[in-house]
C-alpha cells in the first residue's frame, strides 16, 4: 500500500513522486548519505525500514519510506515526518 501525505500532493507533481516511487522499489535510494545506503542495504536482508530522499522538479525535498513489515509505503515532505 503506498500513502503520500496531503502536504507531499500540494507540494510534489504526481510523476515526480512516481518516479521516486520506482526508483525506491528498484533500490536506487536518492540522495541518502553513505551510512543510510548502506542501512538500506542491509534492510533489504534483515527486513528493516527503508528510507529513500529525493528532490521533486522544483528541488523540493521528500521522503520516501517502507515500513519494516513492508505493509506501506508513504511518501512525504521533510516536515510531514
Amino acid at each position: 500500500q503506498t500513502f503520500v501525505t496531503a502536504n507531499a500532493q500540494m507540494k510534489l507533481h504526481p510523476e515526480d513522486i512516481q518516479k521516486a516511487l520506482s526508483s525506491h522499489q528498484s533500490g536506487d535510494w536518492g540522495e541518502v548519505d553513505l551510512e543510510d545506503w548502506g542501512a538500506n542495504q542491509n534492510a533489504l536482508v534483515d527486513g528493516l525500514r527503508l528510507l529513500s530522499v529525493y528532490h521533486d522538479r522544483d528541488r523540493v525535498k521528500f521522503y520516501v519510506i517502507t515500513e519494516a513489515d513492508r505493509s506501506i509505503t508513504t511518501v512525504m515532505l521533510p516536515e510531514d515526518y
